[in-house]
């Protein structure tokens, strides 16, 4: 688990694949200090294990489905790569809980200036729409954010210089691909309500609703179920 802090701009050195493999190498500096073989790193908000380690780089596996969701399979040698090792218990919690499973790729389609920021408006695929809402937080290429405005087809983050300047969207322009995951609450309430509100339609009977799945999201529902 992350927090989508960054802790430091990667250089990837090499992505090699063959018919059964595909390893990414990438040059670190900050989070090779106590990192392990089977350790967990963040690369652009996609969870990578760590096979190889060295001095001055690691190196992960990436699967075929990760390279299908995520923008990883877009990397050549020297692309910059967001990094954050995973989160520790004594570490305080900053950004957001980000599990590291991207979910889609989305496009920035334009950046304005807003005083000392900077406005970024991105697609996102129609799966994720409906958990992107107005001062939410989102993952962007790793980075927790918060979400300004949602249209329906695109939503805006606003970026501070100093994200813009440690991070890859600061060289990313409208056209480029960032990956995406969204906030892992909204999907476990929303699961939820739909069990119980499939679990009311299987009550009905006659004909006649019994009332439960009319209640709606109430304050003893949320903490019947730990909110």
């Amino acid at each position: 688990m992350f927090t989508g802090l960054v802790a430091e701009l990667g250089t990837v050195l090499s992505l090699t694949a063959d018919a059964q493999t595909c390893r990414l190498a990438v040059r670190a500096r900050q989070i090779l200090p106590g990192l392990k073989l089977g350790d967990s790193v963040a690369v652009n908000g996609v969870c990578l294990t760590v096979v190889l380690l060295t001095g001055t780089s690691f190196t992960a596996d990436v699967m075929p489905e990760t390279l299908r969701s995520s923008n990883l399979g877009q990397l050549k040698p020297g692309s910059k790569v967001n990094l954050e090792r995973t989160l520790r218990p004594a570490d305080g919690l900053d950004g957001h809980l980000v599990l590291g499973h991207v979910e889609g790729v989305g496009t920035i389609t334009g950046i304005t200036q807003e005083g000392n920021a900077e406005i970024f408006r991105i697609t996102a695929p129609a799966a994720l729409r409906r958990y992107i809402i107005p001062k939410g937080s989102i993952a962007v290429d790793g980075i927790s954010l918060t979400v300004t405005t949602v249209t329906d087809q695109d939503f805006g983050v606003s970026l501070i210089p100093t994200t813009r300047k440690s991070t890859t969207l600061g060289e990313k322009g409208a056209g480029s691909q960032v990956n995406l995951e969204t906030d892992i609450l909204a999907k476990y309430v929303e699961q939820m309500l739909s069990a119980r509100f499939s679990q009311a339609a299987a009550n009905t009977k006659d004909g006649r609703r019994t009332g439960v799945e009319n209640a709606g999201l109430t304050a003893d529902f949320l903490a019947k179920y730990g909110f």
